[in-house]
């Protein structure tokens, strides 16, 4: 990407990519306010209703630790190297088992290679755009629990000791403070929306970020990626952080989350998206897109050059 041909002045670039202690800590606390309060709603209204909304709100915090992690792996949360690591092992990458030295090497070659055949995340969006009896059938194995309990697998599978201790320390805490609280048995709602919830809040996630964009293979960002925009439900749940301003992440990757609405608008202000087909009005619209094509189209679309890498790869 060639960032010096984007539309904004050396102070704007400069302004944006400023980092700020408070709010970052600010985005730290909201999210474990939310999981301490989905955990004294279940333990304060003891119903169906209430653990419902708890295991969902845990599900969408589960995600949201995972994007701050994210964030602190590119050192744009926190204004130091040293916090963004402490923070982001401890504080952020713990609790959802999101070791931040390991997922900064995977994520930082996606960034590098996007656009390529080499972008190892290619694999989450091979199967779009799809017909809508595959989506279904996508997401009838997230929420039956089927892609969860593959995903906790692997996890075991790739256990290590130094990798997980913050993983280990953290969740010990959790029990031991439900534990102290009566309310130990609460602790089983964290696994109920890591295995049947978060699978389909992460599909979602990845669909409006690089799902059924126009080509997978261009090196210019407004056509490999897509930014969404989303209300409230959508950012408690599966946008989190200021994820969905994902085409600004890769157009400016050192700007901080926090500010990449303002980059959006600055560069919705000078025309930079006119003519490209890179900014969806809701996660509804992204679906729309993952589903818009027939099952004779689909055929016709993967018997083609990138049809076959897709198909490959699924």
């Amino acid at each position: 990407m060639n960032y010096s041909a984007l539309p904004l002045t050396a102070d704007e670039r400069q302004a944006l990519s400023k980092t700020s202690n408070a709010l970052a800590w600010r985005a730290v606390v909201v999210n474990w306010g939310l999981i301490a309060g989905a955990f004294v709603l279940a333990a304060w209204v003891a119903h169906p209703l209430s653990f419902t909304a708890a295991v969902l709100i845990l599900a969408g915090r589960s995600l949201g630790l995972a994007v701050l992690t994210h964030d602190a792996a590119h050192s744009t949360l926190f204004a130091t190297r040293a916090l963004n690591q402490w923070v982001g092992k401890w504080l952020l990458g713990a609790l959802p088992n999101v070791p931040i030295d390991t997922y900064r090497k995977g994520h930082l070659s996606h960034h590098r290679h996007a656009g390529t055949t080499d972008d190892p995340d290619l694999r989450f969006v091979a199967g779009y755009p799809t017909t809508r009896v595959s989506l279904l059938r996508k997401f009838a194995r997230d929420f039956s629990g089927r892609t969860g309990v593959l995903d906790l697998l692997g996890q075991i599978k790739g256990f290590t000791w130094r990798a997980q201790l913050p993983f280990l320390v953290m969740h010990v805490g959790l029990i031991a403070v439900l534990w102290a609280s009566g309310n130990a048995s609460l602790y089983g709602l964290w696994w109920l929306g890591q295995i049947f919830v978060l699978p389909a809040l992460m599909r979602l996630r990845v669909m409006g970020e690089h799902g059924a964009i126009q080509d997978h293979f261009s090196k210019d960002a407004r056509l490999n990626t897509r930014t969404t925009h989303a209300n409230w439900m959508e950012r408690l749940l599966f946008a989190p952080n200021h994820v969905h301003w994902h085409l600004e992440h890769h157009l400016l990757p050192a700007v901080p989350a926090y500010r990449l609405r303002a980059a959006h608008l600055l560069l919705c202000s000078r025309g930079y998206y006119g003519g490209y087909d890179c900014i969806a009005t809701s996660y509804a619209d992204v679906v729309r897109r993952c589903i818009g094509v027939s099952s004779e189209t689909l055929s016709a679309y993967r018997m083609g050059t990138r049809g076959n890498h897709f198909g490959n790869m699924r």
